[in-house]
C-alpha cells in the first residue's frame, strides 16, 4: 500500500504523465480541467498514472506495449496516437512498435490493425522521427 499523501501521488502521477505522454499535452489537457472534469483528471494523475505507471513490477516500456496492445482491441484511436507518442518517449523503437501493431493484426483483426498502422505513421511524421 502506498502510504504518500493523496496529493503527492497526484503530484508524482503528473510528473509520470508529462514524461510518458510529452509535457506540451499534458499542460495543454491540464489547461482545461475545469469544476466538471477536476476529479476525473485527479483520479487520472493518483491511480492511473502514479499508482499503476509507478509501480515496480513493469518497466514503462512494457507498459506501453500492454497499451498499444489494448488500445488497438478497443479502437480507441485518439488514445492510440497518444499512446505511439508515449511508447516513443518510453524506449519503444518504430519497429518494436512494428511488431506490436503486427500482432495486434492476428488477435484483433485486419481492420484494427490498419487503423493503428496509419495512427503510428501520423505520429511518426508528426515527430520527425
Amino acid at each position: 500500500m502506498d502510504k504518500r499523501s493523496h496529493d503527492e501521488r497526484a503530484k508524482n502521477g503528473l510528473q509520470t504523465r508529462r514524461a510518458v505522454l510529452g509535457a506540451e499535452y499534458v499542460d495543454k489537457a491540464m489547461g482545461q480541467v475545469d469544476e466538471f472534469n477536476e476529479e476525473f483528471v485527479e483520479l487520472l494523475n493518483t491511480y492511473c498514472w502514479n499508482d499503476i505507471w509507478n509501480r515496480p513490477g513493469l518497466p514503462r516500456k512494457m507498459r506501453s506495449v500492454l497499451n498499444l496492445g489494448m488500445l488497438v482491441a478497443l479502437g480507441k484511436e485518439h488514445e492510440l496516437k497518444l499512446h505511439i507518442n508515449g511508447a516513443l518517449n518510453n524506449g519503444l523503437s518504430k519497429d518494436e512498435i512494428k511488431e506490436v501493431l503486427l500482432q495486434t493484426a492476428i488477435y484483433c483483426g485486419v481492420p484494427a490493425a490498419v487503423v493503428a498502422f496509419r495512427a503510428a505513421r501520423e505520429v511518426f511524421r508528426d515527430r520527425k522521427d
